[in-house]
């Protein structure tokens, strides 16, 4: 058969074009044709007209609204997450041909939408990159879709903004964060070392200046669509004014998206009706976030955020290294799902309630050491298990090993995705335990991080740099050893029965 399909995943770096991989290899495989389009950080190259009218069925390998949807208009097709053919690729094309099957036999018209498969009505396209939220999920389920989509939206600014900052710190000094904007602007000096450390860090500041309204106004995006954006923007802004910093910003975001989702459910007189999206909700909706964030809720949640600064900033010793522990068990468990950006998110809030200005070796730099190194571990682990014992491991997984070595190097847990959906009861527990002890060594050695991402090569911006690489080969040879023992106690296939004689 002919297919063609779409994946995308909320951050547009792995899981995106791991989908697309395994989608390919099963299709050839099966003996089918497929074109993949992957809608990730990177654009999208759209697939053929001519290759969609030829296509029996599509597969939606997606996290996010798909883009220009219409363009299958008709088609066959099933609506799976990102993570459903990385787990399993052959069943999601088989799932797609039972779809076109169905549709050829089924009368012009009646093709069932049953399990996520049938013909495909839609014919417009969505507005924009929104992460797609179940309406029929649990009330949990979709709060943490919510959240994603914030979190999902903020993580560049972080990575950038981190980056740059670190970048300035290093090229500078600490004082460069004394430096004025007219260093830069007035008289900059390509050949000072100064003003070069002094435009890093003015930029990265500038950049980590988002992260807040961002990480509240694509919450309220999710929850209400475009409505939402103004009033969430907004609500981040005024968390930041009041102090109440992160935790500020995940509470603006809720207020501001149900006040909008509010607003665009009344029904209204025909002559309001056209200018509700423009003028009327983000009025309102604006004025009752503002209202709710600087006279009700900002100075308790301003408060709790110090709360939590102080705790953190006063961890040392023994409760560093357990710390650091439980966030590099969570980095590995779910290797990118809601637990590793739970911990993810905990080491960035670290660093945005320290600031930018912040000199010295702060236990919020730790942590971000700590988790980054975690997250690291677990390809780089599976990477060495594959070049240990070949025999342990398919082809396809040697493969996924090679590539696995860029990814751990790059901090991309997701490269361990493949071998913990071929074989989660070994594989999962291995890199729990492995980035675990990595998490904990990190801490227990006082290295430290400012950048947020960039892994091995972000090195130079990394605080006690030989400590943390000590501990990044510790948690990996734990790993690549727990992912052989557990492989070892594989139990032996049965011996096959022999063939009868010949008559």
């Amino acid at each position: 058969m002919r297919f063609v399909a779409v994946t995308s995943c909320p951050t547009g770096i792995a899981h995106t074009y791991m989908a697309a991989e395994a989608l390919e290899q099963a299709a050839r495989s099966a003996g089918h044709e497929i074109a993949v389009e992957t809608q990730g950080a990177a654009g999208s190259d759209p697939i053929d007209p001519a290759v969609i009218a030829a296509a029996d069925a599509v597969i939606y390998a997606a996290d996010l609204e798909v883009k220009d949807k219409g363009r299958f208009a008709g088609k066959p097709f099933v609506d799976v997450g990102v993570k459903a053919p990385i787990a399993d690729a052959a069943a999601v094309l088989e799932r797609a041909a039972a779809a076109a099957e169905e549709a050829a036999s089924a009368p012009a018209g009646e093709a069932g939408q049953e399990d996520g498969a049938g013909s495909d009505p839609l014919g417009g396209s969505a507005p924009a990159p929104a992460t797609k939220v179940e309406a029929g999920a649990g009330i949990g389920t979709r709060v943490r879709q919510w959240l994603m989509t914030g979190v999902s939206y903020m993580i560049p600014f972080v990575a950038a903004g981190g980056i740059l900052i670190a970048l300035g710190f290093m090229i500078g000094g600490y004082d460069i964060s004394e430096a004025e904007p007219s260093v830069v602007i007035d008289g900059f000096d390509p050949l000072s070392a100064h003003a070069w450390g002094a435009l890093m860090y003015l930029t990265g500041s500038a950049v980590f200046g988002f992260l807040v309204p961002v990480l509240a106004g694509f919450i309220a995006y999710a929850i209400a669509d475009r409505p939402g954006l103004v009033p969430g923007f907004l609500g981040g802004a005024t968390a930041l004014t009041v102090g109440a910093g992160f935790l500020g910003g995940l509470a603006a975001g809720f207020i501001a998206g149900f006040a909008a989702l509010w607003l665009t459910r009344l029904k209204v007189p025909s002559a309001v009706r056209s200018i509700m999206p423009v003028v009327v909700t983000p009025l309102v909706a604006s004025f009752i976030t503002g209202f709710a964030m600087l006279v009700v809720i900002g100075r308790p949640l301003a408060a709790l955020m110090d709360g939590l600064n102080g705790w953190l900033g006063s961890l040392t010793g023994a409760s560093l290294v357990l710390l650091g522990a439980l966030l590099g068990a969570m980095m590995a468990f779910d290797m990118g799902g809601p637990l590793n950006k739970v911990a993810y998110t905990f080491a960035t809030a670290g660093l945005t309630s320290v600031g930018a200005s912040a000199a010295g070796n702060q236990p919020e730099f730790t942590v971000m050491a700590a988790v980054m190194a975690a997250g690291m571990t677990p390809p780089l682990g599976l990477a060495l298990a594959t070049v240990l014992r070949k025999r342990a491991f398919t082809e396809a997984e040697r493969e996924n090993g090679k590539a696995a070595w860029v990814l751990g190097a790059s901090f991309i847990t997701e490269g361990a995705i493949p071998f913990a959906a071929a074989d989660p009861l070994r594989v999962i527990p291995a890199l729990v335990a492995g980035s675990a002890a990595t998490g904990a060594l990190t801490a227990a050695f006082g290295a430290s991080l400012r950048a947020p991402h960039g892994g091995l090569w972000v090195t130079p911006l990394i605080g006690d740099p030989l400590m943390f690489l000590l501990a990044l080969v510790i948690g990996t040879a734990v790993t690549a050893g727990a992912v052989l023992a557990l492989k070892g106690l594989r139990r032996t296939a049965p011996e096959p029965a022999p063939e009868p004689a010949a008559a």
